[in-house]
C-alpha cells in the first residue's frame, strides 16, 4: 500500500516516499519495475540515461516522472539527477532501485521501515545477507570492493555496491554524488560516514537470471570502482595516503645517499646504482610529501568554506 501522508507524531508509519530508478535501455523490464514501485511510493522518478529504446516513454505512460539525459552519462550522473529532483518533493524517504528487475520493488517496505521508525539514516539492501544467485566472480569482486570501501569509510557493511537503498530526507542532503559512474555507490557511503549518518543493512533478494548482458566489462567496472575508492581515500586522508609513502620513500633515499657518501669517503668512487637509487627515492619522496601537504591544505580550505 502506498503511504499517503507525511510522517508526523500521530502517524509514524505514514511517510512520503520517492522511488528513484536509473534506467538505460530497459524497455523489457521498466514497466514491471515502475508498476510495482508505485505500490510503495508516492512518487516514482525514472532517469532515462540516454536510452535508444522506449524506456522513457513506457515509464512516463505508467505514471512515472521521467528525467531525460541526452546521452548516456553513467550511473552516478543518473543518481545525481534523480536526487536533485527528489529534493523538490521534500520527501521523508528516498529509495533507489535498478530498472532491470534485479531488485524486487515489493521489498521497498523492508528498506523504508527502519528509517520510518527513526532507527537509522541509510538502509542498504544487501545481497549477501539475503538470497542471491550471484555468480562467483561477482561475489568475489563486490566482496573485494566492499572491503576496500570499509577501510576508507570505517563502516562495516557487506554490500557496498548495492543499488537498492533507502535514504532519509536528512541523508539525502549528503548523498548527492559527484562520481559519474558506478563509483557513486561507494562515494555516497564515504559522504555518509563523514557526515556521521547511521547506516544499516537488511537482507534482500537480487536476481541475476533476468539481467541483460552488461555493456561494461566486469573487470573494467571493478577497476573503475576501485579507482574511485582510492581517489576518495586520497581526498579524505591526503597526509596518510601521500605523506606516509612519501616519508618512507624519502627516508629510504636518505639511507642510500648516506651509503653512497660512505663508499665515496672510503674509496673515492661513486657506485652508480646506489647513487641513482638515492636520487630516485628522495625525489619521489619529496613529490609525494609535497602533494600530500598541498592536497591537505586544499581539502581543509574547501571543508571550511562549506
Amino acid at each position: 500500500m502506498i503511504p499517503t501522508t507525511r510522517q508526523d507524531a500521530r502517524c509514524p508509519e505514514c511517510v512520503l516516499v520517492v522511488a528513484c530508478i536509473p534506467a538505460f535501455n530497459e524497455e523489457r523490464t521498466i514497466a514491471k519495475v515502475v508498476m510495482k514501485a508505485r505500490r510503495h511510493a508516492n512518487v516514482v522518478l525514472v532517469c532515462d540515461d540516454g536510452s535508444s529504446d522506449m524506456t522513457g516513454e513506457i515509464a512516463e505512460n505508467l505514471g512515472a516522472v521521467v528525467l531525460k539525459h541526452e546521452g548516456n552519462s553513467g550511473y552516478g550522473s543518473a543518481l545525481r539527477t534523480l536526487f536533485t529532483e527528489a529534493r523538490r518533493h521534500n520527501p521523508d524517504i528516498v529509495v533507489t532501485l535498478d530498472a532491470d528487475d534485479q531488485h524486487d520493488p515489493d521489498e521497498i517496505p523492508r528498506l523504508v521501515e527502519p528509517i520510518a521508525k527513526g532507527e537509522t539514516d541509510i538502509v542498504i539492501g544487501s545481497r549477501f545477507l539475503g538470497r542471491s544467485n550471484a555468480p562467483n566472480y561477482r561475489r568475489f569482486g563486490v566482496g573485494m570492493i566492499t572491503r576496500i570501501s570499509n577501510m576508507s569509510t570505517k563502516l562495516d557493511v557487506t554490500d557496498a555496491q548495492s543499488g537498492f537503498r533507502a535514504y532519509s530526507g536528512r541523508a539525502l542532503e549528503s548523498a548527492i554524488p559527484t562520481e559519474m559512474d558506478m563509483g557513486a555507490s561507494v562515494e555516497i557511503l564515504e559522504k555518509a560516514s563523514r557526515a556521521g549518518l547511521r547506516v544499516k543493512e537488511v537482507p534482500v533478494y537480487i536476481r541475476y537470471d533476468v539481467a541483460k548482458p552488461s555493456s561494461q566489462n566486469p573487470l573494467t567496472h571493478g577497476i573503475g570502482v576501485v579507482m574511485s575508492v582510492i581517489k576518495l581515500m586520497a581526498i579524505r586522508h591526503p597526509l596518510m595516503f601521500f605523506g606516509l609513502p612519501g616519508a618512507i620513500s624519502f627516508g629510504t633515499g636518505m639511507v642510500f645517499l648516506l651509503w653512497t657518501l660512505d663508499i665515496f669517503a672510503r674509496t673515492r668512487e661513486i657506485v652508480t646504482n646506489i647513487a641513482l637509487a638515492a636520487i630516485g627515492a628522495t625525489t619521489v619522496g619529496l613529490i609525494l610529501l609535497t602533494a600530500g601537504i598541498m592536497l591537505y591544505v586544499v581539502v581543509t580550505v574547501v571543508r571550511e568554506v562549506k
